[in-house]
């Protein structure tokens, strides 16, 4: 039986945003740890299917040495496969000539990929902490010269796998770096999942007092735990309103096996549907994307909300 459209039903709450923008990871940060190949015109066909469900921004791919990440080794062909996609489509970069490499594809925003911890900084880029933020300022720079949007990702805000608990503070100056240097957005990322509410709104209060405020910053949570959409209205409540999230609930990081899957696009749309926040997002359209995109993968989807509104046999 198929779930009636009235549902969810909607009941807003004082203190929450009317409009949240989400911020879709799937093709980038949901493939990228994939062990099967995925086509690229199955690739392009995904990020078309996500931006004609409503998504707004759609991360398209990463243009790193194909020997870190080969699933994205296909950037270049990738991209003129998107032209006429409504949406904007962020490309991450990792270094002047990953950005070079992007711009020559008409790409019109960008992100950088910053650790907080020293631990992850040497795993994921072979560089200390103020070595990588050295790299990036020239990257950040040429882009913003060129009239590209740069947004600012940061990991392991939360905790990190091998250093364990990371402080407020260390997070707090790895943000300030990098919106100094001109992002005009930085992504929290929670990427071993163990966030908790009371942790996301220490570190938002000591970012605002810092003069980071809640407008520059998107949140990015793993469900590791089951947290993800608690700490999300946590980040809400305080004044975010960019989420991160991956459709179907795909996603990993290649440099930290304790990273599980990101928070699903459609579980967050539900919520937010319930909670009368506009997104823009046709949240069935949504689910049969990220569907058909299980199929391609040859596993069910782990999203909550994709896996209840499938047609079941009768």
């Amino acid at each position: 039986m198929a779930l009636p459209d009235t549902l969810p039903m909607t009941f807003q709450a004082p203190g929450l945003p009317a409009r949240v923008r989400i911020h879709e990871v799937g093709p980038r940060d949901g493939l990228q740890n994939e062990k099967t190949f995925v086509p690229v015109a199955v690739k392009a066909e995904f990020i078309r299917r996500l931006a004609e469900a409503g998504l707004t921004t759609v991360e398209a791919t990463s243009f790193v040495h194909p020997k870190w990440v080969p699933q994205l080794a296909d950037a270049e062909e990738l991209m003129p496969l998107l032209e006429g996609t409504p949406a904007r489509l962020p490309v991450l970069v990792p270094n002047k000539r990953g950005l070079e490499r992007a711009l020559a594809l008409g790409a019109r925003d960008v992100a950088v990929f910053a650790s907080v911890t020293e631990s992850f900084a040497r795993a994921n880029l072979n560089r200390s902490v103020d070595e990588v933020l050295e790299m990036f300022e020239p990257v950040v720079a040429e882009a913003r010269a060129a009239g590209a949007g740069v947004r600012g990702y940061l990991s392991m805000c939360f905790g990190d796998p091998w250093e364990g608990a990371v402080p407020v503070s260390q997070t707090v100056s790895v943000a300030r770096h990098l919106m100094d240097m001109g992002c005009a957005e930085l992504s929290l990322g929670d990427t071993i999942g163990v966030a908790t509410p009371g942790h996301v709104l220490e570190l938002l209060s000591a970012l605002s007092e810092a003069g980071v405020p809640a407008t520059r910053l998107a949140v990015h949570f793993h469900d590791t735990y089951g947290q993800a959409l608690a700490n999300t209205l946590t980040a809400l409540h305080y004044g975010v309103t960019c989420v991160d999230a991956s459709a179907g609930g795909l996603g990993g990081c290649p440099y930290a096996k304790s990273a599980t899957g990101n928070l699903a696009t459609e579980d967050l749309v539900w919520m937010l549907d319930g909670l009368g926040i506009e997104t823009g997002v046709d949240l069935r359209r949504l689910a049969a994307t990220s569907e058909w995109m299980a199929r391609h993968l040859g596993r069910p989807s782990p999203s909550r909300t994709v896996r209840a509104l499938a047609p079941k046999e009768t």
